[in-house]
């Protein structure tokens, strides 16, 4: 991680990516350049050799998280925001909740679990066609913490409408834009 000064307020953007979902994945990779595009430090969780289990995933990647991001002073920026992606929403929510970061957050794809470590304010998207968690828990554990949610239509858990590339590049569009909004307005 390189740490760069701007020359006004600090401001970090910490990308917590999915099992399967990494950084340089559609998602993650176009917020990425937004967020450093609206001038913010980027940091990138980028975890290994991860389990195909979502409760050993999970304790893995959370650990490994931590030990990425132990060097960083948190108390140096004036504006934190966690992007995360589908087991990567659990990871941020656990790991701000137990070191007490208050942070914005974009959650891409949040799985139920997520919802257990009582997730800070943010923006949510969900895929009707999501195979790991059912729109009616998204939407009703999103109501429970006044998350605004953007459910859509016929898309997976990557956001991705099946055999249909083009829709998919307009959904991405529409998410990135609502994506960099959310970032931009602190």
């Amino acid at each position: 991680m390189h740490r760069k000064d701007w020359g006004g307020d600090m401001k970090i953007a910490v990308f917590f990516p999915g099992i399967g979902y990494h950084c340089d994945k559609p998602l993650l990779y176009y917020s990425g350049k937004i967020a450093g595009q609206l001038q913010y430090e980027l940091c990138r969780v980028n975890y290994v050799n991860l389990s195909r289990s979502l409760e050993e995933a999970f304790t893995q990647a959370l650990a490994q998280a931590e030990e990425i991001l132990a060097q960083i002073d948190w108390s140096r920026y004036e504006d934190i925001v966690f992007v995360s992606k589908s087991i990567g929403t659990v990871v941020a929510a656990a790991y701000a909740g137990k070191h007490g970061i208050s942070c914005r957050n974009v959650y891409y794809t949040p799985v139920a679990q997520t919802f257990e470590f009582d997730p800070q304010p943010g923006l949510v998207f969900h895929g009707t066609a999501d195979s790991w968690v059912e729109t009616a828990v998204v939407t009703t554990k999103c109501r429970e913490h006044d998350l605004p949610l953007h459910v859509i239509d016929g898309v997976d858990h990557s956001l991705e409408q099946k055999d249909d590339t083009m829709r998919s590049l307009c959904i991405l569009q529409k998410v990135m834009e609502l994506t960099k909004s959310y970032i931009a307005d602190i």
